[in-house]
């Protein structure tokens, strides 16, 4: 008698693997290398330097959208990536907010203010790393950090469109940033303070 012939379940394709050169974490290293560019912009004289600063940070923005969409897409979440990323935005924004400062367009306070809680959360990622934590940029770190980019871009740039004025729609953008800022900075500490003081 002859037997059935018993047809196998096709297996499930394997996920592809993500193009070497549009590697996640390859596209944040590119990313830290746009704060020199920045600061060599901004304080070199030149026609064209300001527009071009806040083009390469509204490049910034669009990679660091695309970094964490390429790594979630093709599933290669690393920890490397999740310590990177928010490190490629802190020295984006610094290299923006120093010249700014100096230049008057920022007050000083706001820069200190500003910088200091980049400081200390990367000291606080860096503890929980220590410990075996990642920890991960939450809403409202994310949130801050699209309202630092707007900011800079609108303050870098400092046109008098009609009625709209750059430098005021900035600041008012930079506030609210700020508010996020150490409102999320303040949650990054009691999570890390829960984590390392746990049992």
């Amino acid at each position: 008698m002859t037997q059935p012939v018993k047809v196998r379940d096709a297996e499930p394709a394997p996920a592809q693997a993500p193009p070497k050169l549009f590697s996640p974490n390859r596209i944040t290293m590119l990313r830290l290398l746009l704060a020199p560019i920045i600061i060599m912009l901004l304080l070199t004289p030149g026609l064209y330097n300001a527009p071009i600063a806040a083009l390469v940070i509204a490049l910034g923005s669009l990679t660091d959208w695309l970094d964490g969409h390429l790594a979630r897409r093709w599933s290669v979440e690393s920890d490397l990536g999740r310590l990177l990323d928010p490190i490629a935005d802190k020295l984006i924004l610094v290299s923006a907010l120093i010249p700014l400062a100096t230049y008057g367009e920022v007050p000083a306070w706001i820069a200190v203010l500003l910088i200091g809680r980049e400081i200390t959360v990367t000291g606080l990622r860096w503890v929980a790393a220590s410990k075996g934590m990642v920890i991960s940029a939450n809403f409202g770190g994310k949130s801050k950090t699209a309202f630092q980019m707007i900011a800079l871009i609108l303050l870098i740039l400092d046109w008098d469109w009609g009625p709209l004025d750059f430098h005021v729609l900035g600041m008012t953008a930079l506030w609210a940033a700020l508010i996020l800022s150490l409102a999320s900075g303040l949650s990054y500490f009691r999570q890390v303070w829960r984590q390392v003081n746990t049992p």
